[in-house]
């Protein structure tokens, strides 16, 4: 018999007693094991799936508490710029101010300053050009700017008919305007206006209408600027109009 015979033969015992072992019923143990595995795959899916739920969820809310957060920048971004731009517009008109020189004296009670091609009236009675200076230097030199605006008020009540009074009726204006009282700066501003001979016009007519736009009425904001712009088409305010409209 030659070696392929004797393997032959060797497979063929070994496939006789494995089949009757192989033809015997699993056990019911391992029945029940292959149960409790499918199960535990289950379970193991539905949490893997609440937990991708819980992350999205999570994702979903970090997502809208940085859109919140990025609004809130932005706005506060904003409110600052505003702030920026108003405190620059009232230190250039203090710089102004700080720049201007007396010309010579025109009459006996009267002066005349020129700031910016235009005349500025002043008084002789010492009280009041005092009140008056005092106002000024709260804004000039201490940066006061609260006691500045109890002291403009002040002055207006003392000297109702005083030359400075335009002015005055300006700087209160400018110190609203500044901390976005809107209401009272209008107010200001409009008492401004009704000087025709003002300097201070001008710049009181662009700020009515800034006040006018802040406030949503686009079409009164258009309508003070165009005034300046015909009133004083040569001015810096009738720029600043113009780029405003």
């Amino acid at each position: 018999m030659n070696s392929n015979s004797v393997r032959t033969l060797a497979l063929a015992l070994l496939v006789s007693v494995a089949a009757p072992a192989a033809a015997t019923s699993a056990p019911v143990t391992e029945v029940g094991a292959g149960g409790s595995a499918v199960d535990r795959l289950e379970r193991m899916l539905q949490a893997r799936n609440q937990m991708q739920l819980d992350m999205q969820r999570q994702l979903d809310q970090m997502a809208q508490e940085l859109s919140t957060l990025r609004g809130s920048v932005e706005r506060n971004s904003y409110d600052i710029k505003q702030m920026v731009e108003r405190q620059r517009d009232l230190y250039r008109e203090v710089d102004t101010l700080r720049t201007t020189k007396q010309t010579p004296e025109k009459s006996k009670d009267e002066k005349e300053q020129t700031i910016e091609g235009s005349a500025v009236r002043f008084t002789d009675d010492k009280s009041e050009n005092a009140a008056y200076e005092a106002a000024v230097n709260l804004i000039l030199k201490e940066k006061d700017y609260q006691g500045a605006t109890k002291a403009f008020n002040a002055f207006l009540s003392q000297y109702p008919e005083s030359v400075y009074t335009a002015n005055a009726h300006y700087w209160l204006g400018q110190l609203y305007f500044s901390k976005s009282e809107f209401e009272q700066a209008n107010q200001e501003f409009t008492a401004v206006s009704k000087f025709k001979d003002s300097n201070k016009r001008a710049d009181a007519l662009l700020k009515l209408g800034l006040i006018a736009q802040k406030q949503g009425n686009g079409d009164q904001a258009d309508q003070y600027f165009q005034q300046v712009i015909d009133t004083y088409p040569d001015s810096t305010s009738a720029k600043q109009a113009k780029n405003a409209m």
